[in-house]
């Protein structure tokens, strides 16, 4: 990635721009070793799109979705740049919406050592375990705005 990387929020675009990026999300690949600890990234957004609690994104590059992510009230990842635009896309909902957060917090697969790691580099903080999640056991990681 080249460093600039975008979220497009999925429930702010036009019918039109909506469906180019669901295109995009749907062609999307997962990195070797990530489908156990992901779903689908179509549907994580479609479903999305549909509950009021959680934001949707598209992580764009050069004009092209590369990842998804998602801000859901009361909780809240992609390589480092994306939990970093994360970060500042939730502070940024938060103060318009007058919600008075203080940070995101995700959870990451104990089995996923990558995805802590890019957590962690993107300043995240370990906080404590989660014992539910379909692929296994979690680790909350926290980052204040």
């Amino acid at each position: 990635m080249s460093g600039h990387v975008w979220l497009l929020p999925l429930k702010n675009l036009d019918d039109d721009a909506r469906a180019i990026k669901l295109g995009e999300i749907a062609l999307l690949e997962l990195c070797a070793g990530q489908q156990k600890f992901v779903g689908d990234p179509l549907r994580m957004m479609l479903i999305g799109l549909e509950e009021e609690s959680r934001q949707p994104f598209a992580v764009d590059e050069n004009g092209a979705a590369v990842g998804v992510l998602t801000l859901q009230a009361g909780a809240a990842g992609l390589g480092t740049l994306a939990p970093e635009a994360a970060v500042r896309e939730a502070a940024k909902l938060t103060a318009d919406l007058g919600s008075g957060q203080a940070g995101v917090v995700l959870s990451v697969n104990e089995l996923n050592p990558g995805g802590q790691a890019a957590y962690r580099k993107a300043g995240f903080e370990d906080r404590g375990r989660y014992e539910g999640g379909d692929a296994g056991p979690q680790r909350i990681m926290y980052r204040a705005f």
